[in-house]
């Protein structure tokens, strides 16, 4: 097995996993959906909040991965990665993780001193995670669920606003669906070698976690849609014009479970919000209804 570094920049692409920093869209939300977004001062404190994230997670990425190298050598796709061939050593790993780390925190020190406080949190819960709490069933998702929550409020810290409360529960509860929808395609996926791959899997059944994906479903669709008609909501943008943007979640779920179900996809999450053609004009529907929403919502009069 090689120790050291004998890789190249696909190699090191490929630890730091920039594709994933898609998930650091959650802390662009609170900049969308305030009247802030066309703050050029706000733009630039919310960019630099992504990219404090962005270095961070990869931070994280690298760490996960030195930790799992054992169990991901066992996985068909994950024995791939640089870590767990063998292209990348521990010692050249760890500096890997370091180097993003640092610049992600002084980003956030840049930010002020209540943001860098969240960066520093969202670093324990993941360090957490990955050290140990990713082998414990339910409370691994929890866990998840809880660094985009923390993304969350970092975007509203960066740009002194206060996310709502509903904001919050939606976002507690996609993650939740999100988390556990990938646990399940992971357990149908590896089978017999569900144990051997990620632990925490022996502990899951397809069953328990069809009951928990109906749940979270559910819930998550009520929330947002309250979130649409909460007094706050229609006293900040005018109307009750934010409904127009629930059907565009309910089929984004629904969608998404279709993949997991009857497409027997949905391991990586990103890959399905980037890659499935439906997925993503339906996102982008979103985004420029709920853009439209928050900029002449006071126009758009459903009720009265």
């Amino acid at each position: 097995m090689k120790q050291g570094y004998n890789g190249n920049f696909a190699t090191v692409a490929a630890v730091l996993r920039p594709g994933q920093w898609v998930k650091n869209a959650f802390v662009v939300a609170p900049l969308l959906f305030s009247h802030l977004f066309t703050d050029t001062a706000m733009i630039l404190r919310t960019l630099v909040a992504v990219g404090s994230f962005c270095a961070i997670s990869s931070a994280i990425y690298v760490l996960n991965d030195l930790c799992d190298r054992r169990e991901d050598r066992q996985h068909p796709i994950k024995k791939q990665r640089p870590i767990a061939s063998g292209q990348l050593g521990a010692k050249a790993a760890l500096v890997l993780a370091v180097v993003p780390a640092v610049i992600g925190l002084v980003a956030g020190w840049w930010l002020g001193g209540h943001f860098l406080l969240i960066a520093v949190l969202y670093v324990v819960v993941n360090v957490a995670y990955s050290l140990g709490i990713k082998h414990l069933a339910i409370l691994d998702v929890m866990m998840i669920a809880a660094g985009f929550v923390l993304r969350i409020f970092a975007g509203a810290e960066a740009i002194a606003v206060k996310p709502s409360h509903w904001l919050v529960l939606c976002t507690i509860m996609i993650s939740l669906f999100l988390g556990f929808t990938k646990r399940r395609a992971e357990l149908v996926a590896m089978g017999p070698q569900k144990g051997e791959t990620r632990k925490v899997l022996a502990d899951y059944s397809v069953a328990f976690l069809d009951q928990v994906i109906s749940l979270v479903t559910g819930t998550t669709i009520v929330c947002y849609a309250l979130y649409s008609v909460d007094g706050r909501t229609v006293a900040m943008f005018g109307s009750q014009a934010m409904l127009l943007t629930v059907p565009s979640v309910m089929y984004g779920m629904f969608r998404y479970l279709y993949v997991i179900y009857h497409l027997k996809a949905g391991q990586d999450p990103t890959k399905v919000i980037t890659r499935d053609i439906p997925t993503v004009i339906n996102l982008v529907l979103w985004v420029v209804i709920a853009w439209l929403v928050v900029s002449y919502g006071g126009r758009i009069d459903l009720f009265d």
